[in-house]
C-alpha cells in the first residue's frame, strides 16, 4: 500500500479519508485507546486566527477556518452524519467589558473570516434570550458563524467515508519498522504492513511510536476531564457554546437536552484515565458558579481525554529528519476538534508530495524543546 495512517482519532480519519478520496492506497491502524481525545471534547469550533498569532499559525488557522464547513457539507453530501451544527457562539462577561466586541467585530470584516459571520454587540440579559441557562447579569458578544460538534460522530464520519473509498482498517498497538535508514511501514500484533509513508497521527500516544529510532518527539498527555449534564424537558439543540470570560471556561449543549462544561487541564497526569474528586469539583463548581440554574439538572458522566500538548504549544506537523517515511500530525492541544480535520488535511498532502498550502515551519516535529517550559 501507499500510505499508513497510525491513529483513529480524528486527525487520523481525516488523514485516510483525504488520501483515499484521491485514490491512495490507504490502511488506518489504530489502538482504540481509551481516553482518545476526539470523544471527550466540548465541541466547541472556533478555528480563526488572532492578531497576535505568529504568520504561520495565522496561515494555518485562516485555511482551517475556510476549510472546516467545506469538508462538513462534502460528508453531508456523502450520507454522513457528522453532528455539525452552526448555532452561533457567545462570549460573555459580567464585569462590565465589551466581551471583545471590538477585536472580533474589526476580524469578521475581512475576506479570510467570511465565515465568521455577524458579529453583534448583546446587552446585559440578551445572552440569557439565547441560552436560557445563563444569569441576567451577563452581557456579551455573538458571533454568528461558530458552531460545535460531535467529536465521536464526525470522526465516524470520516471513517466510513474513508471505508466506501477503499480503507483497510487495523486494530491493534502498532509498532514502525525501521530498517535503520528509513521506516517501511508498521508491524500490527505479528502482521507486518509495509508502506512507502507513515502518518503517525496518534495524538498523546504518539511519542512512543518513534521512540525506534531513539526520537524524543515533544508531545505529552495532557488529561482533561469533562462533564455533562441533563435537563430533562429542556430543548438545549439550538443553544450556542459559550465562552465566560471571567474564567476563560466553556460550556456547549447538544440535542436533546445535555450540557457539557469543563474542562480540566491535568498536564502531571499521565495516562491516568480516573474520574478524580478534585476534577470533579472544578467542573461541578464552576459550572455553578457560572450557570446557577444547573443546580437541578443530573449529571450524566464525566468523560477523560487525554489532549497531546507540547513543550510551547505549537502543533507537531510534517516529516521527521532522522525517520526518513515518517510523517508526524499531532499536538493540537485542546484544539483538536477545531483543527484535526485541517490538520489532517495538511498531512495527506504531505503523504502525496503535493503542496501543504500553508507555511508548516513553526511547526516542524523534530524542533528543539525547551524543558524550563510547561
Amino acid at each position: 500500500m501507499d500510505v499508513i495512517v497510525v491513529g483513529g482519532g480524528i486527525v487520523g480519519a481525516s488523514a485516510a479519508f483525504h488520501l483515499t478520496k484521491k485514490g491512495v492506497s490507504t490502511a488506518l491502524v489504530d489502538a482504540s485507546h481509551l481516553g482518545q481525545a476526539t470523544a471527550a471534547g466540548t465541541g466547541v469550533v472556533f478555528p480563526w486566527p488572532f492578531p497576535w498569532d505568529a504568520p504561520p499559525v495565522w496561515g494555518f488557522k485562516a485555511r482551517a477556518a475556510a476549510h472546516y464547513p467545506e469538508l462538513m457539507a462534502e460528508l453531508a453530501e456523502d450520507g454522513q452524519s457528522t453532528g455539525y451544527e452552526v448555532v452561533g457562539g457567545l462570549s460573555v462577561d459580567r464585569e462590565g467589558g465589551d466581551s471583545g466586541y471590538e477585536l472580533l467585530s474589526t476580524l469578521s470584516q475581512r475576506p479570510e473570516f467570511a465565515t465568521m459571520g455577524r458579529v453583534e454587540r448583546l446587552s446585559e440579559g440578551e445572552p440569557r434570550d439565547l441560552f436560557p441557562l445563563m444569569p441576567e447579569a451577563y452581557s456579551g458578544v455573538r458571533v454568528e458563524g461558530m458552531a460545535r460538534i460531535d467529536g465521536r460522530r464526525v470522526r465516524s464520519a470520516l471513517f466510513d467515508a474513508a471505508g466506501e473509498r477503499g480503507l483497510r482498517y487495523y486494530k491493534g498497538d502498532s509498532r514502525l519498522l525501521w530498517n535503520g535508514h528509513r521506516v517501511t511501514g508498521v508491524r500490527v500484533g505479528t502482521e507486518d504492513l509495509e508502506a512507502r509513508t507513515v502518518i503517525v497521527a496518534a495524538g498523546a500516544w504518539s511519542a512512543g511510536l518513534l521512540s525506534v529510532a531513539g526520537v524524543d518527539l515533544g508531545v505529552r498527555p495532557v488529561r482533561g476531564q469533562v462533564t455533562h449534564f441533563a435537563l430533562p424537558g429542556r430543548d438545549t439543540r439550538p443553544w450556542p457554546v459559550v465562552r465566560f470570560g471571567e474564567l476563560d471556561h466553556y460550556v456547549s449543549a447538544f440535542g436533546p437536552d445535555r450540557v457539557v462544561t469543563g474542562a480540566t487541564s491535568e498536564p502531571e497526569a499521565g495516562f491516568d484515565r480516573r474520574v478524580t474528586a478534585s476534577g470533579l469539583l472544578h467542573n461541578l463548581s464552576s459550572a455553578l458558579e457560572l450557570l446557577p440554574e444547573l443546580a437541578e439538572a443530573s449529571v450524566v458522566e464525566t468523560r477523560v481525554g487525554f489532549r497531546p500538548g507540547t513543550h510551547d504549544g505549537q502543533q507537531l506537523l510534517g516529516p521527521v529528519e532522522r525517520l526518513p517515511g515518517v510523517l508526524v500530525a499531532t499536538g493540537l492541544g485542546s484544539e483538536g476538534l477545531t483543527f484535526g480535520p485541517f490538520q489532517g488535511v495538511v498531512a495527506a498532502r504531505l503523504a502525496m508530495g503535493e503542496d501543504p498550502g500553508p507555511d508548516l515551519s513553526a511547526f516542524v516535529p523534530d524542533r528543539p524543546q525547551h524543558p524550563s517550559v510547561a
